[in-house]
């Protein structure tokens, strides 16, 4: 009798326990950037993440700005990016005035960026947002799952030249199942978790695409300040820049555009000599010091550009 109720009593907590299984799957659409197989190399990069349009018919106001928040702890935890969150973005907006709407305009994002002394800025959309609930009731046992699935459509805008050099769209799953036994259990309502996890699998992927788009790039900070030969960079420890790293520097002239589309594809450059990290410095922990190690032509200032050396 007892090891007929120790039975019973273990069926009751398996059938009474919620389950739950995340899946995530990277759709391929037309005009979506095939994946680079390579990973960042040199310091972090920075970029900004605008909140997200919410074009789906569910979670107005809510499902938006939960995806932008998801990418930017994502990104973070990668260890491969400096992250500006959206509302120190919506708080530059609003000194700058420039338009909400304007968000899904590039050459508005990209101006948007050089304030902020951005490398990229992510846009995107919750395009599709659906739950599915299923159940079933039997004479001992009752059962409901609810799945959860999204499509979330990104874009990668670099900001010197205001094209989208990256366009990806990712779906996302998240499953629910809660049963109980002879009316024991866990009762089914609308388990407003399983949005996160949603968005959560169609966003992770992008973390890798997002990197391996902006290594095709060179690494590169600015020159704050400059006292003699000594240079203060406005990128650190927290960009992870090494002590001794050295580093080609460049007085940027005139924009280069593009004759048929009239985008901005670079700028005249004149190499002012080479440069080698010393020390960090400030409170912030993104500054540096330089020593110029070698001259070239003029004497470096605030707003040059240097790059990593090859």
């Amino acid at each position: 009798m007892k090891k007929t109720a120790f039975i019973v009593a273990i069926i009751v907590t398996a059938g009474c326990a919620p389950s739950r299984s995340v899946k995530q799957q990277q759709a391929l659409s037309v005009d979506v950037t095939e994946k680079v197989q390579s990973s960042l190399t040199g310091p972090k990069r920075r970029v900004g993440v605008v909140e997200f349009e919410n074009k789906s018919a569910y979670g107005q106001g809510r499902l938006g700005g939960a995806a932008s928040d998801i990418l930017v702890t994502e990104l973070v935890k990668s260890g491969k990016f400096i992250v500006v969150e959206r509302d120190r973005l919506s708080k530059v907006m609003e000194e700058q005035k420039f338009q909400s709407q304007g968000m899904t305009d590039p050459a508005t994002v990209a101006k948007l960026g050089q304030v902020m002394g951005l490398e990229a800025i992510v846009v995107g959309s919750v395009s599709q947002f659906g739950v599915k609930k299923e159940g079933s009731d039997y004479l001992l046992t009752q059962s409901k799952r609810q799945l959860a699935e999204v499509t979330v459509d990104l874009r990668l805008i670099d900001v010197q030249s205001g094209q989208v050099i990256m366009a990806d769209s990712g779906k996302g799953r998240a499953k629910s199942t809660k049963a109980s036994f002879l009316g024991m259990g866990t009762k089914g309502g609308y388990d407003e978790t399983l949005e996160g996890e949603a968005l959560r699998a169609a966003l992770v992927q992008f973390v890798t695409n997002i990197a391996s788009q902006l290594n095709k790039k060179a690494w590169s900070c600015m020159i704050a300040d400059a006292y003699g030969e000594e240079l203060y960079l406005n990128a650190g420890q927290d960009s992870g820049l090494e002590t001794g790293s050295k580093l080609d520097c460049y007085r940027q002239g005139a924009e280069i555009r593009d004759p048929r589309s009239n985008l901005v594809i670079g700028h005249r450059e004149e190499y002012i000599g080479r440069a080698e990290v010393e020390r960090y410095c400030g409170e912030g922990g993104d500054c540096a010091v330089a020593r110029v190690v070698k001259a070239a032509g003029a004497s470096p200032r605030a707003k040059d550009v240097c790059r990593l050396a090859k």
